[in-house]
């Protein structure tokens, strides 16, 4: 009787040891598993949400976009009323100075249509724009285009200071207004350089 009871109570304290035991194996299983999701969440970078910016978008807003858009229109007409110079006067200043506007405005043509297609913007179409201030009317460039000798020179040099004085107005506007470095500082660039052309234009204009 004395044996059974012994045995019982060694028994029962058996199973109460291994019962703890399992509860503690678990119960350290679970934490080393809570441990290694945590230490997996640390370690696994951050997904960006789909569609959310990769990339800083450039500095620009719509005044630069209307100041490349619009000017692109305006050198354009000034580097087509220099092409009419070399085969309408035999002005020797006159053709040098048209040359020194075609060479000037084409590389500003060009780096403001790369600035339009690096914004995804699309490129002015060039037959339109004529109410910009400065910009001539098709009649006043088919005029333009019928004079020669004298006659065209004084008709030349005053459209293209009217010209430059509307590509000025403009360059302020962007000034005032815009806001991308590169933009602003073609614009400053275009008033330096145009304001003394019309000064040179109108001594030759006297």
């Amino acid at each position: 009787m004395t044996t059974s009871r012994t045995f019982t109570r060694r028994f029962a304290l058996t199973a109460t040891a291994l019962a703890t035991a399992g509860l503690l194996v678990a119960c350290g299983s679970d934490d080393t598993h809570d441990d290694h999701a945590a230490a997996a969440g640390q370690s696994q970078p951050h997904s960006p949400a789909s569609g959310s910016p990769t990339s800083v978008a450039p500095q620009v807003n719509s005044a630069d976009v209307d100041f490349a858009a619009m000017m692109i229109p305006h050198h354009a007409q000034a580097v087509e009323m220099a092409d009419l110079v070399p085969t309408r006067t035999q002005n020797a200043w006159l053709i040098e100075f048209a040359a020194k506007v075609k060479a000037a405005q084409q590389p500003e043509i060009d780096q403001m249509s790369q600035a339009l297609q690096s914004w995804d913007q699309p490129l002015p179409d060039l037959t339109v724009h004529h109410d910009m201030d400065g910009m001539m009317t098709p009649e006043q460039m088919t005029h333009l285009a019928s004079l020669s000798g004298e006659a065209f020179d004084r008709e030349w040099i005053t459209m293209m200071i009217a010209h430059h004085e509307g590509a000025v107005s403009m360059a302020r506007t962007e000034l005032a207004q815009g806001q991308n470095p590169q933009m602003r500082t073609l614009a400053q660039q275009i008033i330096d350089s145009q304001q003394a052309e019309i000064t040179e234009m109108r001594e030759h204009l006297d």
